[in-house]
């Protein structure tokens, strides 16, 4: 036990990124499994372990499929990979809107199962009264408005909001709801511009964008966007810094060429008798 205290308090906190608040900018990246952890955890504060991943591992069309089992099993895979970043596990659709003690129960599975750090949840002021259940019980809470996924059926699709005056008072309501309800931090994805700057100066959290703001206290994005492993789509607020995808394939295409032309393998690949 004592071992297991000792490896767990090198971690970032909850508590330390909430102090981030108007410092160092927080660097935060999706992660799915224990490898990409392994790879990304030097360089960032915080790795999210995605509902993303219904579409980005899986191939679904949303996030609305995606399972309380799948995000136990993914969140544990990357708090395995991670010793330094802070973990966090969206909360899926479907485990945590009926009631706040739906929601604990789901929370409460995910971070004994995956000893992640905390629990990411959508929604903003009709949310508060979960987010605050939760954390005066003991769970961590990350916010998300502005643009959430799982709502992508009411909304009518992936659109920016804060467009207009009500929008924008509105997205500024939810994330001034979730950060008085208690959450640590709240995601903004979606956001114009101006609005994401002025909510970010307003609340006294952190705030993390996605397609939001440069004056947010931080910035998330896909893993596998800003690694180009796909090469069909890319967002207009990702900055690609890899084109992997490219890489993965061109490798593919030579190591079919060598089996098919019996290149490979070669007599140092495999296990040859000594002489005697």
């Amino acid at each position: 036990m004592l071992v297991s205290i000792v490896t767990r308090a090198k971690r970032i906190s909850t508590p330390q990124i909430r102090a981030r608040k108007g410092g160092e900018p927080i660097v935060s990246l999706t992660a799915y499994t224990t490898q990409m952890a392994r790879l990304l955890d030097p360089h960032c504060d915080l790795l999210l372990v995605g509902d993303s991943l219904g579409m980005v591992i899986y191939g679904f069309e949303s996030t609305l499929s995606v399972t309380l089992d799948m995000m136990i099993a993914h969140g544990a895979a990357v708090v395995r990979g991670a010793e330094r970043s802070c973990v966090i596990v969206d909360l899926p659709f479907g485990s945590y809107q009926e009631s706040p003690v739906q929601a604990f129960q789901s929370a409460a599975r995910i971070m004994a199962e995956t000893g992640c750090a905390g629990v990411k949840l959508e929604g903003g002021e009709e949310m508060a009264e979960t987010a605050r259940f939760l954390t005066q019980r003991g769970i961590p809470v990350c916010a998300h408005v502005g643009l959430m996924p799982q709502a992508v059926n009411v909304a009518g699709g992936f659109k920016a909001t804060g467009r207009t005056e009500e929008d924008a008072r509105k997205v500024t309501a939810d994330a001034q709801a979730m950060a008085e309800a208690g959450a640590f931090a709240v995601v903004l994805e979606g956001v114009m511009e101006p609005v994401a700057a002025a909510i970010t100066a307003e609340l006294a959290v952190p705030t993390i964008g996605i397609g939001a703001s440069p004056a947010c206290d931080g910035q998330v994005l896909v893993s596998d966007d800003v690694f180009g492993l796909f090469s069909d789509f890319t967002p207009r607020f990702v900055r690609r810094y890899a084109n992997l995808g490219e890489q993965i394939s061109a490798a593919a295409a030579e190591y079919a060429q060598d089996v098919r032309a019996r290149r490979f393998p070669a007599p140092e690949h495999c296990f040859i008798p000594k002489a005697r």
